[in-house]
């Protein structure tokens, strides 16, 4: 897992390092994962340069140019080293899911990884690599229109987020019953068009009527008919409840995007982040004021997660992203034993997702031990998705 956070980096090396201050007056530094030699090429290429310049010769163009193109290739090569290592390094963690789609090593390429044979196909594996590709694509579009820095400096204008790990805490105490993370969602890859009807601000504000204590909201254009606007809008709206903003991200960008957006929480999956990424992106999210909810589907991601410093909000999908079958006992499995008395001696609040259309489901994945419910499906195709709620959890839950 922890192979896909690291390409993120690795995709857009710098040339150069990079680092970034954070809230706390702690840095992150990508120094330590670029072979020494990357760090070095432009150095020796401006000496080399200066030298050539000195040399007086007559054929200066055609000497610094070969000399530009031997720190060219030099530096891709070493960019294409350090993307093998961060693979290596998440494959052996558990990541799943590739970043992007492998590529072989540059023309003339001799090194360490000159045997290593690219034999898992250019094609996405399932469909939550194939999301995850074009997300990586979709971001770096969006960073050209929209760039960190500019973003960064949004951030200090953008109204105060709202507590979202309190109100699934209250809802809680308040009902006895998982609080609900009502989910504004249009569409989705494996149910097609849920509502034709679909209007996000006056969903939310059914929800909210209904008794959710906090809503999550899909930003995912291509594959869930989603957007950032929709996030927006709803909280322009004068909606109350503390939002989610679901999205599958891969790089920091989209957390700080978010928050320009209004929302108070980020999703972040453990089958597409490595351990380094995830830890820095809950670093960055708790500098913003956002929570971040962590999503695991089996017991190799959840001992991952619950390894990480930070971590205060888990959610189990009982569906896999990876074939989209679901399976409710999954919620039971990762909870028992020792990792259930983990998670109650860290007082984690944990949420339990997918395959939940009955007060039957509701029950049952509480008792297994979560706190809080993320429903979507079963409420927003509803005609009145607020009494949808009800439904749901088998009485009215409205405060």
């Amino acid at each position: 897992m922890e192979r896909l956070a690291s390409l993120n980096v690795a995709a857009r090396i710098p040339i150069g390092v990079r680092t970034t201050v954070l809230g706390d007056g702690s840095t992150h530094s990508n120094k330590s994962c670029f072979p020494r030699s990357i760090a070095t090429i432009n150095h020796s290429h401006r000496i080399t340069c200066i030298r050539v310049q000195q040399s007086g010769t007559s054929d200066l163009s055609k000497t610094v140019t070969a000399v530009g193109k031997s720190a060219e290739n030099a530096l891709e090569a070493k960019e294409w080293e350090l993307r093998m290592l961060q693979e290596e390094v998440a494959a052996g963690q558990g990541v799943r899911i590739r970043r992007r789609p492998p590529t072989g090593p540059p023309l003339h390429y001799e090194g360490p990884f000159q045997f290593h044979l690219q034999n898992e196909g250019s094609t996405p594996r399932n469909i939550l690599e194939e999301i995850i590709w074009y997300k990586d694509i979709e971001v770096s579009q969006f960073k050209e229109r929209h760039p960190l820095s500019v973003l960064k400096r949004a951030v200090e204008s953008a109204p105060p987020t709202r507590d979202f790990i309190g109100a699934l805490r209250k809802a809680h105490e308040r009902t006895g019953l998982p609080g609900l993370i009502a989910e504004v969602k249009m569409a989705s890859p494996s149910r097609g068009v849920l509502r034709e009807d679909f209007d996000p601000v006056e969903i939310a504000k059914s929800y909210e009527k209904g008794g959710a204590a906090c809503l999550s909201v899909l930003t995912d254009q291509k594959y869930f008919q989603g957007s950032f606007e929709n996030l927006e809008a709803i909280r322009k709206a004068g909606v109350k409840c503390p939002l989610l903003c679901k999205e599958f991200v891969v790089d920091e960008w989209q957390i700080y995007y978010a928050r320009t957006k209004g929302a108070d929480a980020v999703l972040l999956i453990a089958a597409v982040l490595s351990n380094h990424d995830i830890r820095y992106m809950v670093k960055i999210s708790k500098m913003l004021g956002l929570a971040a909810l962590i999503e695991v589907h089996d017991e190799r991601e959840m001992d991952r997660v619950l390894g990480i410093e930070g971590v205060e909000l888990i959610g189990i999908n009982n569906r896999s992203l990876e074939s989209f079958e679901v399976d409710n006992s999954n919620t039971k499995k990762l909870l028992e034993g020792e990792r259930g008395d983990l998670i109650r001696q860290k007082d984690l609040i944990v949420v339990g997702e997918s395959g939940l259309f009955t007060p039957d489901d509701i029950a049952y994945v509480q008792e297994a031990g979560v706190r809080a419910v993320l429903v979507g499906e079963s409420i927003v195709k509803q005609t009145d998705p607020g009494k949808g709620i009800a439904g749901l959890f088998g009485r009215d839950i409205s405060v």
